[in-house]
Parts: C-alpha cells; sequence; structure tokens
C-alpha cells in the first residue's frame, strides 16, 4: 500500500495542510520556548541576577526537555502519535499560562515552570517530525521534514518583535501571549488523523488504509488493504531495543548534542550578551536578534533542500564545520566593529545560517536513522540526549565567564572568546559525526531504511 504513497510525484491538499500545520506548529512551539531568553534580558538588572542564577532559569527547560523527549518519544510509539500531539501541547501551553503568574525576584519560580514547558516542547519535537515524515513519499521526506523546521527561527523572531515593543516592567505580557499560538496549535492539529505507518504496525489495518485514502485525498476502497508486509510485522516497542542500533546512536545522539548544545548556549544567551558587551538597552538587543532570527530562516529553508541536494551526511557535515568557525570568530572578535557595527553581531548572525538552518538537517535526520517501531523512541532519545546540551551550553558559558559574576554593563568579559570556543567545538564535533559516521538516508524509502537497519541490528 505504501508503494502507492511513494510513486506520488505532487503533494495532495491534505499533506499540504498537514506540512503547514506542523511548520506554524513548532514556530509557535519554538516562540514560547525562546521567550525567556528576551525576558531574561528584563530581569538581569532589577533582580540583580548572577550569571548562574539566570544559567539556572535558562537550563532548567532544557532540564525538562530531556525528560519530556525520552517520555513522550516512548509514550508515541505505544499509544499513537496523535494522541501525543495533544498531551504535548496541552503540556507546555498550561505551563507557559502559569509563568505570567511569577513574583517578582522569584527566579526559583520561573525555573521551575520553565522545566515543565521544557517537558512538553521536547516531547511535541520529537513526534511532530515522524507524524509528517509517515505522511509523505520518500522522495519528498528530506525536504518536508526539513520545511517543518523552517519557521521556528520566525518564532524567535517574533519574540524578538514583541520584546522590543514592551515596556520593562510589562515583560509578564510575553507570558500570556505565548499561551494562544499553542492553543491555535492544538485546535488546527486536532483533525490530523493518527499515522498510518502507526496503525499498520499495530495491526489495524483498515484504519491505516482510511487514513492513507484521507492523506491522497482517494476512496479507501481504492487502496489495497495493507499486510504486515507492507510496513512489517506486528513489534511491540521497547526502548532498550535502541542499543541494537550502535550507528544509529552514535550518529543521533552525537549529532543532536553538538548542534544543541552550541545553538541554545548562543540564543538564550544572546539577547543579555548584547546588553552586557554592546552597552544596548534590552530592547535594542531584542531588535538585535531578529538579524540572527532571519539568518536561521533563510538557513532552514536552505539546509532542507541541500539535504535532498547534498544527502544528509554532507549536508550536515556542512551545518557543523560552517556554525562552528564562525561561532570561535564572533568569540575572538567580540569586541571588534566595522563602521561602527559589532563584529560580534554580523558574525553570530551568519553563523545562524549554518547554526541554526542546520536544524532542518538535525530534526528530520534524527527520526529517519531508526526502525519504524522505533521512530519517536529513538528520536526522543536523540533528542534526550541531545538536550543535555541545554544545560551544558548556557551553563558552561556561564561557568567560562564566571558564575559568580552579577550581570552588570560594567563587568569585563575577557573569557568570551573561551567560552565561544568552547560553544564552537561542539559544532565541529556536530560536523565530523554527521559526515564520517552518518548513514545516507536520501531517496531511500521508510520500509527500505527499515530492512537495511534490520541487517545491522
Amino acid at each position: 500500500m505504501f508503494e502507492i504513497l511513494d510513486r506520488q510525484t505532487s503533494l495532495t491538499g491534505n499533506q499540504i495542510r498537514i506540512l503547514v500545520a506542523a511548520i506554524f506548529g513548532d514556530a509557535l512551539e519554538f516562540f514560547d520556548y525562546f521567550l525567556i531568553g528576551f525576558v531574561l534580558a528584563f530581569l538581569i538588572g532589577p533582580w540583580k541576577l548572577t550569571f548562574g542564577q539566570s544559567a539556572t532559569v535558562l537550563m532548567s527547560s532544557g532540564i525538562g526537555a530531556i525528560i519530556g523527549a525520552y517520555g513522550w518519544g516512548w509514550l508515541a510509539d505505544r499509544v499513537g502519535r496523535r494522541k501525543v500531539f495533544i498531551g504535548t501541547v496541552l503540556n507546555f501551553s498550561i505551563a507557559t499560562g502559569l509563568l505570567y503568574f511569577t513574583p517578582d525576584n522569584g527566579w526559583i519560580y520561573l525555573s521551575l515552570m520553565r522545566f515543565f514547558v521544557g517537558v512538553g516542547v521536547g516531547g511535541l519535537y520529537c513526534v511532530d517530525l515522524p507524524l509528517v515524515q509517515e505522511f509523505m513519499p520518500s522522495s519528498k521526506r528530506g525536504w518536508t521534514g526539513g520545511l517543518v523546521t523552517c519557521v521556528i527561527p520566525l518564532g524567535i523572531g517574533v519574540g524578538a518583535v514583541l520584546g522590543s515593543a514592551i515596556g520593562s516592567g510589562e515583560w509578564r505580557i510575553l507570558f500570556a501571549i505565548g499561551v494562544l499560538p499553542a492553543l491555535l496549535v492544538l485546535l488546527v492539529r486536532i483533525w490530523v488523523p493518527e499515522s498510518p505507518r502507526w496503525l499498520c504496525r499495530q495491526g489495524r489495518y483498515e484504519e491505516a488504509r482510511q487514513s492513507l485514502a484521507w492523506a491522497l485525498q482517494v476512496e479507501p476502497a481504492s487502496l489495497p488493504l495493507p499486510t504486515a508486509a507492507d510496513a512489517g510485522p506486528i513489534k511491540q516497542s521497547n526502548w532498550l531495543d535502541l542499543f541494537k542500533y550502535p550507528r544509529s546512536l552514535i550518529v543521533s545522539w552525537l549529532g543532536n548534542a553538538g548542534a544543541q548544545t552550541g545553538v541554545y548556549g548562543i540564543t538564550l544567551w544572546a539577547p543579555a550578551l548584547f546588553v552586557l558587551l554592546l552597552k544596548v538597552s534590552p530592547q535594542q538587543a531584542a531588535k538585535m536578534m531578529i538579524l540572527l532570527s532571519a539568518f536561521g530562516f533563510v538557513g532552514r529553508v536552505s539546509f532542507a533542500f541541500f539535504s535532498e541536494w547534498l544527502g544528509r551526511r554532507n549536508a550536515g557535515g556542512l551545518l557543523g564545520f560552517g556554525a562552528g568557525v564562525l561561532t570561535i570568530l564572533a568569540g575572538y572578535y567580540y569586541d571588534a566593529s566595522v563602521m561602527g557595527i559589532s563584529v560580534f553581531w554580523l558574525l553570530l548572525a551568519v553563523g545562524f545560517f549554518f547554526a541554526d538552518g542546520g536544524f532542518a538537517i538535525v530534526g528530520p535526520y534524527a527520526a529517519e536513522v531508526w526502525p519504524s517501531h522505533l521512530r519517536t523512541s529513538g528520536m526522543g532519545s536523540a533528542y534526550g540526549f541531545g538536550g543535555i546540551g541545554k544545560i551544558i551550553g548556557p551553563l558552561g558559558l556561564a561557568l567560562i565567564v564566571g558564575s559568580g559574576n552579577y550581570l552588570k554593563p560594567d563587568v569585563p568579559l575577557p573569557q568570551i572568546p573561551l567560552a565561544f570556543l568552547y560553544l564552537g567545538c561542539w559544532f565541529l564535533l556536530t560536523g565530523a559525526v554527521y559526515y564520517f559516521f552518518g548513514i545516507e538516508t536520501r531517496g531511500k524509502s521508510i520500509e527500505q531504511i527499515d530492512r537495511e537497519l534490520a541487517v545491522t541490528a
């Protein structure tokens, strides 16, 4: 039955709707996630936060994302993609709404609620991409998976615009706004049926046929009733089975860890560092983030097509090596300027083309390298392991610079080059892992990848 899907040369209206819903869903989800970077720029002065306290606020959501990715990812293989998607949206939208009630100087409450936001965001990311991929033909799986991630930088950009427009005492409004898009995503995605491939692997063949017929916009009777030959034998997912695929573990876990450490270390600290290094206001720092978001958006669109043009391995190598070199250079020239424009800002913006843009490879590829019965468990484990980067990225920078220092504009930061060398090396690790150890999945059907992985298990 899935051979009919793979013979498609163009997407149907329903497939396009799935893709568009996922694109905007991920953008709005990460708008909620990255709000804290803009809020923190307003709080570091009035609350007299140290680097260590600020890092705790930033990395708490990373800890939550690790737990959410493992837990929700495993559950999606057990009970289905659709139910877990709805659960994750409710998870992070409620937690974001509760952030509105953060008391003054309540950095511990802020950290706790951000932990629960991370649980939901980590889970949603790990179920949304596989759901889209399982509705797409093989020839379009790479770029459609990449496009799902492409508007995430615009979600950051929306946060930057809002952060530049509000007053210093109105930061709670950002959290109140963050609840609305989450609920909108929930309403849009309720009408999407369960993945036909997941249904088929559960032996629910008639439901699988109806789901695929909905995607292809044909009558269910026009499709052959699937059998175990279509998606493999019925298997109950076992989390320990992940360790039967060591190459998939290395590529997806280390690739995610390197990319997430670098990009989250930069993204979550950038607004505060602009205030600190460039002597600008929090509103101006938020405006400066718009340029980084724009380069990230262009990068994600580009890497979505690089995945089909260059292949997953080569595109992943380009992401890591490009981002690593530019991040290291940005740290080295943190106090330089050209024609009155900060070189630090410009290099970070260009670096975001690779660092943030490369996530059009990181996420979809982490799902492709796992067999079907372990897809969301495997992607969840990779995103969860990579979630360590959400902790050691911002925390590592804070420790190198000096975690006990107060975030004041007059604090000298001679360790900035070393801190960005640290982040840049994580990107270089990502490039090396993808290029030298990657499993090429371009042009292969999900069933073909399953067969190849079964041979090596």
